[in-house]
């Protein structure tokens, strides 16, 4: 998989700068490169017990996202999955440790463990005050003697760092550490594995499949489950950390493991917060990257139960701007629209003829997603289907509301419908016609003739002209040629639909800022979907 990287030996030294040279002159470097990677806050002094996190690189912002004032004092980092050397770690105690001692924060990897605490050892031995906590808050497989350490690491990041802010010893700090350690449970989720720089990207979980319990460092979980949407995924998740809970209120990190969108990671949340946990839950980090995994397809939900003392520290300020804060969990709020844009509700009836063409159509355009959106892909952003498809499931939705025994009533209800449920052009655009069909068939205009006022609205307002490549040249054929009957009007969408595939230029839409190579050949998803709601009107009526 290609990767914004140069070399791959240089990866890891290059986003060291890059996150120092954006820091605004928040955060230095030792010297040392490439064997020696510490940052360190620019402002420390040494007056305060100094705390220092790290490991292998991978897992950005961890770690060094999050040394600053109320956090971390350093941060040593390794190779990409791969410990810091005792020198790199040493490098870092003797840099920022004064007369009150260290903290090392460390997560339950053989090789952190080993290099953090030789590295404490060489430290004692100079006549420094050190102390390591080591953090284990992975349940995933509850038989390993030893559990990995992950993202609720950040919670003993955040916590113990605005002690250490207000300036508590070294005792009490270890403590506070030990005690939010042994009260933190975690497990992950991902749809796919991680792509390591430089090496070739491992094929273990198969399509349909998500893996539940896997390391940050694509190490294999607890067991593979078929994937059936987000709801099941945190139902998953939250069944593993359900037994680990008891009744008190929780603080919960939901972790993005680096390659899933936002949009992926609010569905999550609201999930999540709606979830058989979500009355224990008062308090959330995220969602947010916090402990990635690379390009991990996946997130982590972290809990832990908090007293007000931890809540008063994860609210503290802090100045790395990788915390996302912890904010209260709240229901949905909901406001009133303004006053005008409240929904005239149209009287309902009656007619099951209309109805059931109503419910086929709906039912086209829901079948036809994936078509739609393959062909819009090639002059668009792949959405077409989709749009359409949710209209048409709304529309079905709202069947029993509508005016079904009033043509004129229809039209305007199904452009009211259309109005509020189908996004994007197209659905502002159908939203008119059909509202202005139901105005001139109010007026007395016949059946066709007010389709097509609503098609000349349409066009006035959207500027779609005849051979401009979009749904106009399937829907004007098929209107005109509607009074010959509906096999004719199929026949007249179909050809105007094929048509699209030899404009090589389109002049409105979405297509008009694709190249014409890209266009050449393939037929306009807005013209497809009208050529096949006509052939499926003429295959009803015949």
């Amino acid at each position: 998989m290609t990767q914004f990287i140069n070399r791959k030996e240089d990866t890891v030294t290059e986003a060291i700068d890059g996150l120092v040279r954006a820091s605004g002159g928040e955060l230095v470097r030792l010297d040392g490169y490439p064997h020696i990677r510490v940052v360190v806050r620019a402002d420390w002094d040494k007056s305060r017990v100094a705390l220092i996190s790290g490991g292998g690189s991978g897992h950005e912002p961890a770690h060094a996202g999050f040394v600053g004032q109320g956090m971390l004092t350093a941060a040593v980092c390794g190779d990409v999955f791969a410990s810091p050397s005792v020198d790199a770690v040493l490098a870092g105690i003797l840099a920022v440790t004064g007369p009150a001692g260290c903290l090392l924060i460390v997560k339950n990897y053989t090789g952190d463990r080993l290099n953090f605490g030789l590295a404490a050892e060489r430290a004692r031995a100079f006549g420094h005050k050190v102390t390591m906590v080591v953090v284990d808050d992975d349940i995933a497989l509850p038989d390993l003697p030893q559990a990995r350490g992950i993202a609720g690491t950040l919670f003993v990041h955040k916590i113990v760092g605005a002690l250490a802010e207000q300036g508590a010893d070294l005792q009490t700090l270890t403590r506070t550490a030990e005690r939010v350690i042994g009260n933190i449970h975690s497990i992950g989720m991902s749809l796919d594995t991680c792509t390591v720089p430089g090496s070739p990207k491992e094929h273990r979980i198969p399509a349909g499949m998500a893996e539940l319990g896997l390391g940050i460092h694509g190490e294999a979980g607890v067991e593979q489950v078929p994937y059936d949407g987000a709801k099941n995924a945190i139902a998953a998740v939250v069944g593993k950390l359900a037994t680990t809970m008891d009744k008190h209120p929780h603080v919960v990190l939901l972790n993005n493991l680096g390659g899933a969108s936002t949009l992926e990671m609010s569905v999550l949340a609201n999930e999540l917060l709606s979830s058989s946990i979500a009355k224990q839950l008062k308090l959330i980090v995220g969602p947010a990257p916090l402990m990635t995994s690379l390009d991990m397809r996946g997130f982590s939900v972290s809990v832990y139960p908090v007293n007000e003392e931890d809540e008063t520290l994860l609210a503290a300020p802090c100045r790395p701007s990788a915390w996302p804060g912890c904010k209260a969990v709240r229901p949905v709020a909901v406001k009133e629209l303004p006053d005008g844009l409240m929904p005239i509700q149209p009287i309902p009836s009656r007619h099951d003829q209309t109805a059931s063409f109503l419910t086929r159509w709906c039912q086209v355009l829901m079948e036809s997603e994936a078509d739609l959106n393959a062909l819009d892909a090639k002059s668009g952003d792949g959405d077409t289907g989709s749009t359409l498809a949710g209209a048409a499931s709304a529309l079905l939705g709202a069947l029993e509301r509508m005016p079904l025994a009033d043509h004129t009533q229809l039209y305007r209800a199904i452009g009211q419908e259309l109005s509020q449920t189908m996004g994007g052009s197209s659905g502002v655009l159908l939203a008119i016609f059909f509202t202005a069909a139901g105005d001139a068939a109010s007026g007395g205009q016949p059946r066709v003739a007010a389709l097509k006022e609503g098609l000349n609205r349409m066009q006035t307002i959207g500027g779609a002209q005849l051979g401009d490549r979009t749904m106009v040249d399937a829907l004007k054929p098929a209107l005109d040629a509607l009074d010959d009957g509906y096999a004719a009007a199929a026949e007249a969408a179909r050809k105007g639909a094929v048509h699209t595939s030899t404009i090589v230029k389109a002049k409105v839409g979405r297509a008009s800022y694709i190249n014409a190579d890209q266009l050449n050949g393939h037929i306009d998803p807005g013209a497809e979907a009208v050529a096949r709601l006509f052939e499926s009107l003429a295959a009803h009526r015949s």
